[in-house]
């Protein structure tokens, strides 16, 4: 019986030992497969920083537009460019770009010609005088990418090992940013070839100060001086509710096609969604109505006021000047008399004088 105990109890202590054992060996199993996916994390988030957010700068677009203009305004060729820029703040920063000569069959896209001796000759120059812009892609106005594009961007990988395409729309029609920044990225297709396609980035439109005065000196020159300012802002307030109505359209559309099964659930975007959802006030407050009709009554009675002065200030302007104008032609018709009695008088000294004489010769 003590021998049954005993081989008991060393079966139980040889047990423990095995399943401490195998405890440890799963930590360790564990803490490979962790110290694994941190790998990959990383892997991944090297790779996120390499595609990094395009801020466009507004000389970038005036140039590609100015080069539309000049080589291919009223057809249906595209133009090509080199763009220049660094980054800055964890973003790619798009601030100069110069034309390239481009040629393409329309009847094949993959017969196309870029003279790349130009292109290696005109970086040189902006080289010299900006040694911190650097190529970082080129720019297309397609307006949508064709399929000789892969080609011209492996082209450009021999400059840059990531650059940027940036497709423009010269003649937007619809109210949204007139651009689109595309990365190539491998992926695997099924007969095992790695195959490069385009990865859409997201885009904005940014300046520096210097930058943002000349554009508020260009943007003097294109609004219409005569028109009022209620005139320009509630043009501007129409301009930014379609804008408003069409983005609200496609989050609809979205959530429509996600509810029916069409389109997998994007978790990013449902969670963008409920952020703008919680930053909306209480529209049933009655306190929050109350204040937002004040403001709004305050503000339309203040541009109420100042476009019956600018108005009562132009007819005041404009009696004045039909009062000048009066009085100038009443001078003039003034003048006009006097001149006449002018002449009248001279035409009777010239009458008495020639009577003058026949007397004198009787």
């Amino acid at each position: 019986m003590l021998h049954a105990l005993r081989w008991f109890k060393l079966a139980l202590i040889i047990r423990g030992s095995c399943v401490e054992k195998m405890a440890e060996d799963k930590e360790k199993k564990d803490d490979k497969d962790d110290a694994k996916d941190e790998k990959k994390e990383d892997k991944s988030k090297d790779a996120k920083k390499d595609r990094r957010d395009v801020v466009v700068h507004p000389i970038v677009l005036l140039g590609v537009v100015d080069h539309y203009n000049r080589v291919a305004k009223g057809t249906t060729k595209r133009v090509v460019g080199t763009l220049l820029g660094e980054v800055s703040d964890f973003s790619l920063h798009i601030t100069n770009c110069f034309a390239v000569p481009f040629e393409e069959d329309p009847r094949d896209p993959q017969v196309w010609f870029l003279d790349h001796n130009y292109h290696e000759s005109m970086f040189a120059m902006f080289k010299k005088v900006n040694t911190k812009e650097r190529i970082v892609g080129w720019y297309s106005t397609g307006p949508k990418i064709k399929p000789s594009d892969l080609s011209i961007h492996e082209l450009y990988r021999r400059y840059c090992p990531e650059p940027v395409l940036v497709v423009m729309d010269v003649q937007p029609k619809d109210l949204e940013l007139p651009m689109e920044a595309y990365y190539s990225v491998q992926e695997q297709t099924s007969d095992e070839v790695f195959k490069r396609t385009f990865l859409h980035v997201q885009s904005t439109v940014g300046a520096f100060e210097a930058e943002e005065v000349g554009v508020e000196h260009l943007l003097r020159d294109i609004k219409n001086a005569s028109a009022s300012t209620l005139a320009v802002r509630v043009g501007d307030k129409i301009g930014a509710l379609k804008g408003l109505a069409m983005r609200l359209r496609e989050i609809s559309q979205y959530l429509s096609q996600v509810v029916a099964g069409k389109l997998p659930m994007n978790q990013e975007i449902i969670y963008q969604l409920q952020e703008i959802f919680n930053l909306m006030p209480d529209q049933d407050s009655e306190e929050l109505v109350r204040s937002l009709a004040t403001e709004t009554n305050d503000m339309m009675l203040a541009l109420y006021l100042g476009s019956m002065l600018r108005s009562t200030v132009a007819l005041h302007n404009l009696i004045n000047n039909k009062m000048k104008n009066k009085k100038v032609k009443e001078k003039g018709a003034e003048s006009k008399e006097k001149d006449k009695e002018k002449k009248e008088d001279a035409k009777k000294e010239k009458e008495k004088e020639g009577e003058k004489k026949e007397e004198a010769k009787q």
